[in-house]
């Protein structure tokens, strides 16, 4: 079994084990090192005194990229948030009622309780519609860059209308 499967294959691309029974696939082996690779192109570009691209300062900061960032940075946040508040209710002694008490008897100001609130219902809100805006882009449509900058700004006005609603619902 062996003999066959080493004529049917590369040379160095697959190997037979028999005391495993399954085949085992390795690369086969370069001139040179990735450490030696890296090396060569980090000595090359200080030569040439090029700098570390791509760079933020080479960008113009525009309304899409700034988006896309604060796509990406919500979904970290309400993950991470959705993750430590399940553990938390996991580990913590107590119901949620008994929390909810002990908010209440913080006595925050309602300026501080609608900032509280406001921060919670724009990441929510922020990233729902951005990723509304995002399925039409999966369809194809709304990628001129007219029609870029409208949907963003609509995004945006819609994500902080949606949070003043929910703090006055609230």
């Amino acid at each position: 079994m062996a003999l066959l499967l080493r004529t049917f294959t590369r040379q160095g691309t697959c190997l037979f084990r028999p005391q495993f029974g399954i085949l085992y696939r390795h690369a086969v082996s370069m001139g040179t090192t990735a450490n030696e690779e890296m090396n060569t192109f980090w000595a090359k570009n200080n030569k040439l005194n090029r700098p570390v691209s791509p760079h933020l300062t080479i960008y113009k900061w525009s309304l899409p990229m700034m988006m896309s960032i604060t796509h990406r940075g919500t979904g970290v946040g309400l993950s991470g948030g959705i993750s430590a508040f399940a553990l938390l209710a996991l580990v913590l002694p107590g119901n949620y009622p008994y929390y909810l008490d002990l908010i209440h008897s913080l006595s925050v100001g309602p300026a501080l309780l609608s900032l509280a609130k406001f921060g919670i219902a724009f990441p929510v809100s922020y990233h729902t519609l951005n990723g509304i805006r995002h399925l039409f882009w999966d369809s194809g449509k709304g990628f001129k860059i007219p029609e870029v900058y409208r949907s963003g700004y609509v995004v945006i006005v819609l994500s902080i209308l949606t949070s003043i609603a929910a703090i006055a619902y609230m």
